[in-house]
């Protein structure tokens, strides 16, 4: 008998797959298709040659835990201890299922806020405890008022995102205010901050929950290596955590991986000397303003896009199809590759919106919105 019997092959798969099928443009699976900077494949290249290739400490290679705690230090004004306060993570992912089964118990509650990327429900439901879905505002702002209301004595956990996926949102000062005054009523509430866009912000700069000092003893946070140095195939992230979460987190951390790529955390290492982190978001918002501009030509409505490298339109005027009928059309007929976004919503809610991964080269941006003007 299936624990999961309601989850499925992932939207993610499903529109790669129908793009190799069509030979579409793949704007859909969030992975960029530019060169990797040319230093990290040469520290790749020179650790492979040296004796690197056992287990390193579980936790992490320690002198990349130090420089992950200069990062932020040099951030957000946060001092954490490298030791027992950072963990190297098997991509975001593992990170989030390795936090959710270490400190969700049986029947306890967690709130997941939608449209939510899918790695949250399922660890949650491996636990034998229950997710709470609850919608977004339709602008993609989290509604406190409903929020609220949800949390009960039994709520052991609320996962956020910030920049968001899908929708390329990102919360303000006042979304940190109502969380913290949640917290104060719900002293035992733990947060789990899905920050893996951090450093792709654009015209605001990210805010984070290791900036909240009310917020951050209670509060795991997690990072990704993949997102920030264009690397998804490595699958290498990391945990930040106060030291009493942390020790739940290692627990299960050791029994799922152990320890992550040797060979990566050495280049990753040496790599954190030469890049700045910084710039990550002047690149991404280069790539954004091209696309944005290029698709302003189409009959696509944008909306806002704050953060990631997401931008989230609207078909209402093209066609009255459901989202993922007009995803599948787009592919079929016109050979670009998008997401729908009401998979993203446990009620499947229709927003006629689609989501476009701009995180590719400008020819290939160029080509898909072609295709698209012909809608």
């Amino acid at each position: 008998m299936s624990k999961l019997p309601h989850i499925t092959t992932s939207i993610f798969t499903v529109m790669s797959q129908m793009a190799n099928e069509y030979k579409a443009i793949n704007l859909s699976q969030g992975f960029p298709n530019f060169l990797v900077d040319e230093r990290l494949k040469n520290f790749v290249a020179k650790w492979a040659k040296e004796e690197v290739h056992q287990y390193l400490p579980m936790a992490g290679f320690p002198s990349l835990l130090h420089k992950i705690a200069v990062l932020t230090q040099k951030s957000y004004n946060r001092k954490v201890t490298a030791s027992t306060d950072i963990l190297i993570t098997a991509g975001a992912t593992e990170g989030i299922f390795a936090t959710i089964q270490a400190v969700v118990n049986q029947g306890e509650e967690v709130i997941i806020l939608d449209p939510s990327y899918d790695c949250y429900e399922t660890p949650v439901l491996l636990c034998n405890a229950k997710p709470i879905r609850i919608n977004l505002n339709d602008d993609f702002t989290p509604n406190w008022e409903v929020i609220e209301r949800a949390i009960n004595s039994n709520t052991r956990m609320i996962i956020i995102n910030n920049p968001h996926n899908p929708t390329g949102k990102t919360w303000t000062e006042n979304d940190f205010i109502q969380l913290e005054k949640i917290a104060d009523l719900h002293p035992d509430l733990l947060i789990l901050s899905d920050e893996v866009y951090e450093y792709i912000t654009f015209e605001n700069k990210h805010l984070s929950i290791n900036q909240r000092i009310k917020l951050r003893d209670k509060s795991v946070i997690v990072s990704s290596f993949g997102k920030s140095f264009h690397i998804t195939g490595w699958k290498i992230g990391y945990l930040i955590a106060p030291e009493h979460l942390m020790k739940e987190i290692k627990k299960v951390h050791q029994f799922l991986v152990f320890s992550v790529n040797s060979i990566a955390q050495y280049a990753i290492n040496d790599y954190m000397d030469v890049v700045h982190v910084e710039e990550l978001g002047q690149f991404y918002q280069q790539k954004r303003d091209f696309f944005r501009n290029l698709l302003q030509q189409t009959k696509f409505e944008l909306l806002p896009c704050e953060g990631s490298y997401f931008q989230i339109a609207s078909y209402a005027s093209i066609s009255s199809d459901n989202d993922l009928d007009f995803t599948k059309r787009l592919v079929q007929e016109f050979g670009v590759a998008t997401i729908p976004l009401s998979p993203f919503y446990a009620d499947g809610k229709q927003t006629n919106c689609i989501r476009f991964c701009f995180a590719k080269d400008e020819n290939t941006l160029q080509t898909a919105v072609e295709r698209l003007l012909q809608l």
